[in-house]
């Protein structure tokens, strides 16, 4: 019976290289990007309240997804957002 592998732990020089949020931009910044994100999706409801914390979640879905797509791998740290 042939034996299971374990999973492959990636190695240092993988986690060493792996873009963080902190590499693209100040996390007072990032929280500047979600504030306004949720004010623009607020907005287009007319500020109905109660949704709130869907609008912040979304929001920082979507401004994480865009600085994690903002420096491509090899261009330094440089945000283009």
């Amino acid at each position: 019976m042939p034996r299971k592998r374990a999973p492959r732990k990636p190695s240092v020089a993988a986690i060493a290289t792996t873009p963080t949020f902190g590499q693209f931009v100040e996390p007072e910044r990032r929280a500047a990007l979600i504030a306004e994100a949720a004010f623009f999706r607020a907005e287009k409801r007319g500020f109905v309240p109660g949704y709130e914390i869907e609008d912040w979640l979304a929001a920082e879905s979507e401004v994480d997804a865009k600085l994690m797509h903002a420096v491509e791998p090899g261009q330094g740290t440089q945000a283009r957002a």
